[in-house]
């Protein structure tokens, strides 16, 4: 019993997740094909998913033409002639060919292809003004469906990776907040570099999610042991609409590449688990050497006071510096005198020149006369020396 064309319908866009805008029979065929081959095809956002036949809700093959470089006619269009048309694709990892039973149809199908992947509707068209309205309906709502074609910004590579002759580049706004939503054993590799990475390093996981060489593709890298020993498998995952298309026997929709990953845990009841690189640990412990400023004899570096330290009081004898010893053969220089002690000097200077005044006036006086008189007056003059108050403190050069 056949399945309803309503209920294939759901199970193609349940699984799918995309619009669907075109949809016919067609050939294809790859350079190294000899024939081509029929499908049923429908063209779905930028993706022309293929089925068997139009009863089969499971794609069989799809075509990404997001980065669709050319498709070129191998025939001129003529409308009269019933003989097929065949376009040559050239996508961005391959050629292929379709081919149209009729021209009119392989104008139509020319013209969604364009469409979807140009943004704009081809200015030759060979279409009525009705299959040109549907065109406008189809450009109107796939520029609302995907405003933003480019793929989101990915992380940065791991500095593991990258080479040593070329600086890692500051990260952007938009490279910050892709990183946060993606998960950890997400890295900007491609597959030998993944390959590499699982084979050398098994204790760090087992899952590696990667950017694919196709555009809005992702890819996971998935290391698993064998009896004949390890063995690397890798997976498609398309990025659609907001929504991740992991590419298996039967196609999965999730939201997040973080769904994707748990998708793979729980299918493989989390026997494997996800690449997460460890971190290096130290196991010497070293002391740099002091600075040369610091001496090394010092066992124990003395603090700094917080404080102002405490003045005691010192005696005038402790406050003085001690008076040198004179040295031998020198003469001793005397200190100066207060202004009193030279008050006291000056007069005593000028008494005594007085009395040795008036000792020479005695003494030519008494020059001629007998001794007693010359003795009397000496005696009188050395008894008044005597009574002057000599200052033994000061020194009369």
């Amino acid at each position: 019993m056949s399945v309803p064309p309503r209920v294939v319908y759901k199970r193609r866009q349940t699984i799918t997740a995309l619009p669907l805008y075109y949809s016919g029979h067609l050939l294809k065929k790859r350079p190294k094909e000899k024939d081509f081959k029929r499908y049923y095809g429908e063209l779905r956002g930028a993706t022309l998913f293929l089925y068997e036949d139009d009863t089969q809700d499971t794609y069989t093959e799809r075509l990404d033409l997001e980065h669709l470089k050319s498709m070129e006619l191998e025939s001129p269009y003529q409308r009269k002639a019933p003989t097929p048309t065949i376009f040559t694709l050239s996508l961005h990892t391959e050629e292929l060919q379709l081919k149209m039973d009729n021209a009119d149809t392989g104008e139509e199908w020319r013209g969604y292809i364009l469409t979807v992947v140009k943004k704009q509707i081809p200015s030759k068209l060979q279409l009525l003004p009705g299959q040109l309205h549907k065109l406008n309906e189809v450009l109107y709502e796939e520029k609302k469906r995907n405003p933003q074609t480019s793929r989101p910004a990915l992380p940065p590579r791991p500095p593991f990776l990258q080479s040593s002759g070329s600086a890692a580049s500051s990260s952007s706004t938009s490279e910050t907040k892709s990183a946060s939503v993606m998960p950890e054993c997400f890295f900007d590799v491609t597959r030998e570099e993944a390959k590499l990475m699982l084979e050398e390093n098994p204790e760090n996981g087992s899952i590696i999610l990667r950017p694919s060489t196709l555009a809005n593709n992702y890819a996971l890298t998935l290391r698993q042991q064998t009896d004949s020993g390890p063995d690397i498998k890798h997976y498609r995952v398309t990025a659609m609409n907001s929504r991740f298309v992991i590419e298996l026997e039967t196609p999965v929709t999730v939201s997040s590449l973080n769904d994707v990953l748990k998708y793979f845990l729980e299918k493989t009841e989390y026997r494997f688990h996800p690449y997460i690189p460890s971190q290096p640990y130290d196991t010497r412990i070293e002391v740099s050497p002091p600075p040369k400023c610091i001496s090394i004899n010092s066992s124990k570096a003395v603090p700094k006071a917080q404080v102002a330290p405490i003045l005691r009081s010192k005696t005038k004898e402790q406050l003085l510096p001690p008076t040198p010893k004179p040295v031998e053969s020198e003469y001793v220089i005397p200190d100066e005198c207060p202004d009193d002690q030279h008050q006291m000097k000056a007069q005593l200077d000028g008494e005594l020149q007085e009395v040795l005044k008036m000792r020479r006036e005695n003494i030519y006086i008494e020059v001629g006369k007998d001794g007693v008189n010359t003795y009397k007056n000496q005696t009188h003059v050395k008894s008044q020396i005597n009574t002057i108050p000599w200052n033994t403190d000061s020194t009369d050069a």
